[in-house]
């Protein structure tokens, strides 16, 4: 995983917002990744497969608690172990910051996010109606949350 830190400059603010748009239906601007990431406590993942970005985290922190603002795994890369590699840079890297817990929300039909996150430790903490947009109709979002221990670090 290549760890970015902001300011992300302008080439990797257009990778980012088309590897967004490669995973999810409602992509982000370049210039909305670039908001995103100038946030306090705001840090970036990108996963590569020879020499190709292949998925990314975006990830912050605030006091003792971090979220993941967007992770995604293109699809060519999918069930290949990258999501997992994604997952367990941003938890390592929130907890050396001091995050006690880390959040994501995911949508309630992605299946196999939901198993990503439950292996990972992740719990359901609360849900959002009609939270995502989807050809299929408004899905909820999960809230989930894990504990950054010692016990689920993946280094």
């Amino acid at each position: 995983i290549t760890q970015l830190a902001p300011p992300i400059q302008a080439p990797y603010q257009a990778l980012l917002a088309a590897l967004h748009a490669a995973c999810f239906a409602e992509a982000w601007t370049p210039d909305a990744i670039a908001t995103l990431v100038a946030m306090p406590g705001a840090f970036v993942g990108v996963a590569e497969r020879d020499g190709q970005p292949v998925g990314f985290h975006i990830s912050r922190t605030a006091a003792d608690e971090a979220e993941i603002i967007s992770i995604g795994v293109g699809p060519a890369a999918r069930r290949s172990g990258v999501g997992a590699a994604l997952l367990a840079d941003s938890m390592n890297r929130a907890r050396a910051a001091g995050a006690a817990a880390l959040f994501v929300d995911v949508a309630a039909d992605n299946a196999g996010a939901l198993a990503l996150y439950r292996r990972a430790g992740f719990v359901q903490v609360g849900r959002r109606p009609g939270y995502y947009a989807a050809a299929t109709g408004a899905q909820d979002a999960m809230i989930l949350r894990a504990a950054l221990t010692a016990a689920n670090r993946d280094e």
